[in-house]
């Protein structure tokens, strides 16, 4: 079974509408199952919308991770987990093999 973590990279501001209003956020994906893991990087855009404004400097991880649309973070997750499938069972590749009436 694959557990998966979201953790947020970095983010960009502006000073409008206030000072330190983020409007893009990278983040990644990790997902470990036994041995294996894999992650992948997401990227979300914000444009500014209606609600209570929080201070750059009073921010939390899990607050930023929940502005994530969480389509992004499944489709993440999705990703994350073929890669780990792929680890555990390799997929099989056909060889290119000699013709059987070439000498």
């Amino acid at each position: 079974m694959t557990t998966f973590t979201t953790t947020i990279d970095s983010m960009y501001t502006l000073d409008t509408p206030d000072p330190g209003f983020v409007v893009n956020v990278l983040w990644t994906v990790t997902g470990v199952d036994g041995s294996n893991t894999a992650s992948i990087g997401g990227n979300s855009q914000f444009t500014v919308q209606e609600g209570t404004f929080t201070p750059y400097t009073s921010l939390t991880e899990s607050q930023v991770i929940g502005w994530i649309p969480a389509e992004q973070i499944t489709s993440a997750q999705q990703c994350v987990q073929g890669q780990i499938d792929s680890m555990i069972t390799p997929p099989v590749s056909p060889q290119n093999t000699p013709l059987p009436w070439s000498a």
